[in-house]
């Protein structure tokens, strides 16, 4: 992600397998309150990354690889309620679910292939499993919120734009008016009524 989008890329990793990761270091007797504290934490986006560094401090003295594993990436499970993302949308987002089926779906295709010729049949041997896996996609939940998270990673990606008073939405109209605008000395011919 960095690599492509640089500061731009906005991570959201996954809370559910932090908790699990955090769990695994942890002894029995302790992981139902720590990971109270945690849920408690991802529900709360105003306090709950101090509230999950202050967790990590008290887990150092004990368990100070539990806190390692919560303070590795702690800033990027809050990037969704950073960007102000909340509701079913918001509980979609944070957990990597959905690109978790897609690639299952994927594996269980290519596990039919018995040889790989190149890296372009790998590739497209991959292509064939997403498609498969496009047969079970379903609307996720919060879609209606769709709007919002456009608009977000917009600010997110073009601050000095941000105060504008056009939506993304209104904004992405007017570019697809003018992309399909072909101006008439364009060497095109004109176009005849009624031929589309």
């Amino acid at each position: 992600m960095q690599e492509v989008f640089g500061d731009l890329a906005a991570v959201q990793r996954c809370t559910l397998h932090k908790r699990r990761n955090v769990a695994d270091h942890l002894p029995e007797r302790e992981k139902a309150w720590v990971d109270a504290k945690l849920v408690k934490a991802f529900n709360h986006p105003d306090l709950g990354l101090r509230h999950a560094k202050h967790l990590a401090g008290l887990l150092d003295k004990v368990h100070p690889g539990a806190a390692n594993s919560l303070r590795e990436g702690l800033e990027e499970m809050f990037t969704v309620s950073r960007l102000g993302i909340d509701g079913r949308l918001a509980k979609t987002l944070v957990t990597s679910n959905l690109v978790e089926s897609m690639i299952s779906i994927a594996r269980t295709t290519n596990r039919n292939v018995t040889r790989w010729r190149d890296d372009h049949t790998a590739l497209r041997w991959t292509a064939v499993g997403m498609l498969n896996a496009e047969r079970s996609f379903r609307r996720i939940k919060g879609y209606k919120q769709m709007p919002q998270l456009v608009e977000a990673l917009h600010r997110h990606a073009h601050p000095e734009t941000a105060a504008s008073t056009k939506t993304v939405g209104a904004a992405a109209k007017d570019s697809r008016r003018i992309a399909t605008q072909v101006p008439r000395d364009s060497g095109h011919p004109p176009r005849r009524a009624g031929t589309g």
